[in-house]
């Protein structure tokens, strides 16, 4: 979502990100994906694996972030078990859809455990270009 703080609101999100995606000679199933993960896009419905994919990790790799950030391990630690449980919270991370999270991995015809494992564990690989590297606690904080 490089071009969401830019265009949030549809349709500018992600129309605007695909076209200057095109402008720099990306690939056109990679502009596709782009535009399929975003659901008020109706001619671009979700057809190949990584059209899929996308729209499974997007909102899901947002809520996973904002669990990180409220836990002194980030990534380090965190459990599918853990997000679940954060996404009962109706409050917590309020801006992104469950049903979203949910529809994307069954599209993927993955468990969602299965699919909250995997999506951390990309994330741990890349956890200090994202700044969600173990944090030392602070003292007094047992």
């Amino acid at each position: 979502d490089f071009d969401y703080e830019r265009w949030p609101d549809p349709p500018d999100h992600p129309l605007q990100g695909s076209q200057i995606l095109r402008e720099r000679g990306y690939p056109d199933d990679v502009i596709y994906a782009i535009k399929s993960h975003a659901d008020y896009l109706t001619d671009c419905p979700r057809v190949s694996l990584m059209d899929k994919a996308l729209y499974a990790c997007d909102e899901l790799s947002g809520f996973i972030t904002a669990c990180a950030l409220v836990r002194p391990g980030r990534l380090e630690g965190l459990t599918p078990k853990s997000i679940r449980k954060k996404m009962k919270q109706a409050s917590f991370a309020a801006a992104v859809n469950r049903d979203d999270i949910v529809r994307g991995a069954a599209d993927l015809g993955v468990e969602l455990d299965e699919h909250i494992t995997f999506v951390i564990a990309a994330m741990q690989t890349i956890s200090q270009e994202l700044e969600l590297i173990s944090q030392p606690e602070s003292p007094g904080s047992e």
